[in-house]
């Protein structure tokens, strides 16, 4: 997975995480998050805040 992979980063973060709280979430804990999953294979530093908000509005999606 790479940064851009929204809705896949977004499932397993569900999958991973399901006790988090996805809509107050610090964007510090979310890149660290990201880069701790299995799958992931893009870039540590390769993101900025509009990638986090995208990944952060997938994983809410995905939890309703």
């Amino acid at each position: 997975m790479r940064w851009n992979d929204f809705y896949e980063i977004a499932i397993e973060l569900e999958e991973k995480y399901p006790e988090k709280d996805n809509v107050n979430v610090r964007f510090t804990d979310l890149r660290e998050w990201v880069v701790g999953l299995e799958n992931f294979s893009d870039e540590p530093m390769g993101c900025n805040e509009k990638i986090l908000e995208a990944i952060q509005m997938a994983w809410i999606e995905e939890r309703e």
